[in-house]
């Protein structure tokens, strides 16, 4: 009795996991050209989560920098580490570049949340050229 307790608990459970998560489930888009497929929903997340997540490092990695060029300054620390903290957030400020480059697409252009970009400025946002 107890074993069928326990199957019956999981197999509600993934039931109404099921039906939680059915609409964001389907791997084709909807008719009318609509953009929620998996596969945009995901990457729209992702992309989300890559630059809440990039911008939470810039702000600690800022701290940082400026915590070991006082250091440095003062030869408390090696000027290594300081360089190699400046290199890290710069590559960090490329990665949406360096996957584009490496992909040959652009990374979540077709997402909710917009395409990845890098963060040294030209976005091609409002630039008249």
């Amino acid at each position: 009795m107890r074993n069928f307790k326990k199957i019956l608990i999981l197999c509600s459970l993934a039931l109404v996991l099921t039906v939680i998560f059915a609409d964001a489930s389907f791997a084709q888009t909807a008719t009318g050209g609509g953009n929620n497929g998996l596969m945009n929903v995901a990457a729209g997340k992702a992309v989300r989560i890559f630059n809440h997540v990039k911008m939470i490092i810039f702000v600690v990695g800022g701290f940082g920098l400026v915590g070991i060029a006082f250091q440095t300054i003062f030869g408390k620390v090696k000027w290594t580490w300081f360089a190699g903290l400046a290199v890290g957030l710069a590559i960090l400020a490329a990665a949406g570049a360096i996957v584009n480059y490496a992909t040959g697409a652009t990374m979540g252009k077709d997402s909710t949340a917009g395409a990845v970009k890098d963060t040294f400025g030209d976005n091609d946002e409002g630039i008249v050229r």
